[in-house]
Formats: structure tokens, C-alpha cells, sequence
């Protein structure tokens, strides 16, 4: 992979999982650039020719080693980092998707340097990437609606 997501010609899609089993959303700890050392959603980059259901899978898999149910798309994100020289550096739309974990045994890896599951109050003092506490309160919302089970 080379780094074609610096400075990109156009925007690159991206997948973000909202992993949610009881009252616990399961993040990662980036540790990798942009952003090392913030946690954030498991996901990553759509490669050509994946559907974005599989990228999500795929990703989680490798960055987590969990396999997950597809459960609702919540948020469709914008993240836009402008470099030092004022061009764009970094551009992403990320597609946040709701998810409930079906198997697989925890495991940070690839580009997570940890993986661990927080309620939401814990979200809130965490170095965490911008709109991420957002997304998981809007994702708490939407269960707490819908009656899933998730939540229980």
C-alpha cells in the first residue's frame, strides 16, 4: 500500500464500525499516522472493486479479530485535514455503520495498537478522534429506540 491517501487527487471512502454489545462500544487505539494515538471506531479505507459491507467486515477482522453483523449505516462523516502547506492533506467520507459482534476472539492487530470496550461516559475522557463521541451517542439513541437487544 503505498500512501496515496496523503494529498489525495480525490476524497477516499472509508468504513467505520460501531461495535455494541451491552452498554460497551469497542474502539481502537490508532497507531499508525494520521492521528496515532487516538482511539477511534475500527475501520478503514474501501479498496476498488469491495462493497462497503465487506471492507467493514474485512477491517474489523483485521484490526480487532472479531466478525460482526451488519445492524443499521447511522452516520455518513466528513474528515477533512488541511497539512502545513494549506492543501488538503487528508480526505476522507467515512460510512459508520452499527454493529454487533458474532465471533472471533479480541485481538488488537494490523495498524491497533490496542482494542478495548468502553461504556459512553468512558468515551468521554478518552484522546479520541473528532465526531466519534457524537456518532456513539447518536448510536446508543438509535438502539435505545429500536428495542434491539444490543444494549441489555
Amino acid at each position: 500500500m503505498g500512501d496515496d491517501r496523503r494529498y489525495p487527487a480525490r476524497p477516499v471512502p472509508g468504513v467505520g464500525a460501531l461495535i455494541i454489545q451491552a452498554d460497551r462500544v469497542l474502539l481502537v487505539e490508532r497507531g499508525r499516522e494520521p492521528l496515532k494515538g487516538y482511539w477511534s471506531l475500527p475501520g478503514g479505507v474501501v479498496e476498488t472493486g469491495e462493497r462497503l459491507e465487506d471492507a467493514l467486515r474485512r477491517e474489523v477482522r483485521e484490526e480487532t479479530g472479531l466478525e460482526v453483523e451488519i445492524v443499521h449505516l447511522i452516520e455518513i462523516f466528513e474528515r477533512i485535514m488541511p497539512g502545513e502547506d494549506g492543501r488538503t492533506e487528508y480526505h476522507y467520507i467515512l460510512m459508520d455503520y452499527i454493529c454487533r459482534p458474532t465471533g472471533g476472539t479480541l485481538a488488537a492487530a494490523d495498524d491497533a495498537s490496542r482494542a478495548e470496550w468502553f461504556t459512553e461516559s468512558e468515551v468521554r475522557s478518552l484522546k479520541i478522534t473528532e465526531g466519534t463521541p457524537g456518532v456513539i451517542a447518536k448510536s446508543f439513541v438509535w438502539l435505545g429506540r429500536k428495542g434491539t437487544g444490543l444494549r441489555s
